[in-house]
């Protein structure tokens, strides 16, 4: 079937980003033709077992050129932008001026649509541009490298802080819509920003594909994070992949809350004495099926990396976890923590999660822990022996289970935001948002 996308993305070439540079033409011809030749990932590939994306080969979504974008209601659009940020719109993978506001950003940042970085800072963008992504792992990330039709470029100078965060709010109008795009985030040594991604759509079906990489510079820090909010009909495959430089920081929260069939990766690799803090947090509901895929790879030594991943499911919904650790041979003194807890609200919800660790090097400090459950009744019991009915009981502590992932937020606009989906999500009897 992927000969369906080949056929029907030809005509696309001469119009797509960047089409007039040769060095962008050849990594799109490359990643074209290594698509072609892998396609879509399959449950044959062992990190895509638990996960099945035959719809893509099924239907082929389409793309819209940035003349045909669908109507959008300002008004529920406007609903998700975060107060205190610079916001960049992508509408069907297209950047919109007209909805976007980055007035006041420093002269050492640029942010910009990928498509006018392509045109103003050529050079700049090819230094990072395919560096950080293996095309050779997945197939979908091949996809996104040839046919991308926008995105975002963020590049912030040494010893710059980006005083407040930019939010990259994505929102799709149409059914069958494929936005398909690719960002980079590049910090400069000693440099501090904070990025918020933010994706949304209409009711229907359609799909996203979105791929970030990421050069934090030494000294650098930053964090990303990560809503997603789409359609119950959705399908969204994600990838962000780092680079970080010594004494780098990377913080990454993902909340996959949206879409029938999502899927997000994190990958990055440590230099010597950088730190990495993963989080997130998943709720499943009716059949959704939500897959979170990490990979740190501590390449040198006395690098620093922590993760904590949650889930709540409830139905027929399937979350699932693969977390992956390596420590190189030369890495020692890494410490490294890994953990995933999962809350089963129905018996007929599924946890499956796969931690690995890697380790070559023999001075190091690495630990997992990872429990799939129920909600312990002698808790359930505590409270009603204090007059709290059963209902209210189990709500207040599945909220908590929860709600220690939204408390790790803290610009206060996305923790609002946040706490109002996790509470629209949860059944509400007994629990007001004011006691929170």
């Amino acid at each position: 079937m992927t000969t369906q996308y080949s056929e029907a993305y030809a005509k696309l070439e001469n119009s797509l980003a960047g089409s007039s540079l040769s060095w962008l033409s050849e990594l799109r011809t490359q990643a074209k033709e290594q698509f072609l030749e892998r396609g879509f990932p399959r449950l044959s590939d062992e990190e895509w077992r638990y996960s099945n994306v035959s719809v893509l080969d099924k239907k082929a979504f389409s793309p819209v050129s940035d003349s045909e974008l669908g109507h959008i209601d300002i008004a529920d659009l406007d609903s998700y932008k975060l107060a205190d940020c610079w916001t960049l719109v992508l509408v069907d993978g297209h950047y919109s001026a007209s909805l976007s506001d980055l007035d006041g950003i420093a002269d050492a940042v640029i942010v910009s649509s990928m498509v006018d970085a392509l045109k103003n800072h050529p050079e700049k963008v090819k230094s990072y541009l395919g560096q950080a992504v293996d095309l050779k792992e997945a197939g979908f990330k091949a996809f996104n490298q040839a046919w991308f039709s926008d995105g975002v470029f963020v590049s912030v100078a040494a010893n710059t802080v980006l005083d407040k965060p930019l939010q990259v709010l994505h929102v799709v109008t149409s059914a069958e819509v494929l936005a398909n795009t690719h960002h980079v985030i590049a910090l400069g040594t000693g440099a501090e920003a904070t990025v918020i991604e933010t994706f949304i759509g209409c009711a229907e079906r359609y799909a996203t594909v979105s791929v970030t990489e990421v050069f934090v510079e030494k000294n650098a820090g930053l964090s990303l994070y990560k809503t997603q909010l789409e359609s119950d009909k959705a399908v969204h495959l994600g990838g962000v992949y780092v680079k970080q430089a010594r004494d780098s920081r990377f913080k990454h929260t993902n909340f996959a809350f949206g879409s029938l069939l999502a899927r997000t990766d994190v990958h990055t690799d440590l230099s010597q004495a950088s730190e990495c803090d993963l989080n997130g947090l998943y709720l499943g509901v009716k059949r959704q099926h939500i897959d979170n895929h990490t990979r740190i790879t501590h390449v040198e030594p006395y690098a620093i990396s922590k993760e904590l991943y949650k889930g709540v499911l409830n139905d027929k919904a399937r979350g699932v976890f693969q977390g992956r650790v390596i420590v190189a041979e030369q890495a020692q003194k890494t410490d490294s923590d890994m953990h995933n807890h999962n809350l089963l609200l129905s018996d007929n919800a599924e946890a499956d999660t796969k931690p690995q660790l890697e380790i070559y090097a023999d001075d190091v400090k690495c630990a997992h822990g990872i429990t799939v459950g129920q909600l312990d009744d002698k808790s359930i019991f505590a409270l009603q022996s204090r007059g709290i009915d059963e209902e209210t009981a189990r709500n207040m502590l599945t909220f908590a289970f929860a709600n220690e992932m939204v408390n790790k937020i803290k610009f206060k606009p996305l923790h609002e935001q946040i706490l109002t989906q996790v509470l629209e999500r949860f059944p509400q009897a007994g629990i007001d948002k004011a006691w929170l």
